[in-house]
């Protein structure tokens, strides 16, 4: 994903000369590329992701389009005054870029994961969250983002995520994409972990959300009254991101059938460990996922 991102500004850049991006001293052997050809357009901030933000925040009132590029945990919790304050109050054109969203950096520590960062910035007016399953996504969300007039989020894996589009989907902002249809049971799931979700080659619907801010509500409502069992499965707590947003959608149907949450469960670890290894510990690997939805829908 990360590549699939660069290799998309840096097009982009070539035709916007306001596209400017700011890194908080991660990226190598990532930029090298963009700020040999535009040295003008990039800044390695240091570690001071609020400064970054800051200064995006003005760039943003000069008439730029600035990207800052962080790990999902430094891009969102460290400055969340200042993406508060001085990007979404101002409606600033700024695009933040967390990437190793979720589990992607288990093998850093517990410091280095990020498993809140939807649910502290989803409350934020004006911000859109975007959140790929795959590089094909995230080359269409990217250019997205750019052409959005708005503060965006975009919560990016690591690296080595599969492709699990072999044709670029239709895909706009808000709007879902319904990957497989079944009868009784439907999955609604976003980001990398939509890939184990694929994996578990379940009978069931499987719907990715894209967006997680604005959700997709017409199609959570439809999907959610043809059929009996529900599930979000998310690399995510499962309080405050994409189950919880369904939870608010389906709270106003007419709703009688069963509804689960599989994701990070509330709590600290202090396990340190690669990022399937993690995902195991908490159900999300395709064989769990698999055991999770047989044992809910007997």
């Amino acid at each position: 994903m990360r590549q699939a991102f660069i290799n998309t500004i840096t097009r982009l850049a070539k035709k916007d000369q306001r596209i400017v991006l700011l890194t908080a001293d991660l990226g190598f052997t990532v930029f090298e590329s963009f700020r040999r050809q535009f040295p003008d357009r990039f800044y390695n901030v240091g570690v001071a992701e609020a400064n970054m933000i800051g200064m995006a925040a003005g760039m943003a009132q000069s008439g730029l389009i600035p990207i800052t590029y962080s790990i999902a945990t430094f891009a969102s919790l460290r400055p969340y005054e200042f993406i508060r304050n001085d990007v979404c109050f101002q409606n600033a054109n700024v695009k933040i870029i967390g990437v190793g969203g979720g589990l992607g950096y288990g093998s850093a520590g517990f410091s280095h994961t990020n498993y809140e960062d939807l649910s502290v910035l989803r409350p934020l007016p004006n911000l859109t969250i975007l959140n790929p399953a795959d590089p094909v996504e995230t080359e269409l969300l990217t250019i997205l983002a750019i052409k959005h007039a708005g503060p965006v989020y975009l919560r990016l894996g690591k690296v080595g995520e599969p492709v699990i589009h072999h044709q670029p989907p239709k895909i706009s902002i808000g709007q879902g994409i319904v990957y497989k249809t079944g009868k009784k049971i439907a999955i609604f799931t976003s980001g990398r972990i939509a890939a184990n979700v694929i994996a578990a080659k379940l009978k069931a619907t499987i719907v990715i959300l894209p967006t997680i801010k604005p959700l997709d509500i017409r199609l959570i409502k439809k999907i959610a009254l043809s059929h009996q069992n529900i599930f979000s499965i998310e690399e995510h707590s499962i309080i405050g991101g994409l189950g919880s947003g369904i939870a608010e959608v389906l709270s106003e149907l007419p709703f009688r059938g069963k509804f689960k949450r599989l994701g990070i469960t509330d709590e600290y670890f202090k396990t340190v460990g690669s990022q399937d290894f993690l995902r195991r510990r908490y159900g999300l690997m395709p064989d769990q996922i698999i055991q999770t939805i047989n044992r809910e829908t007997k």
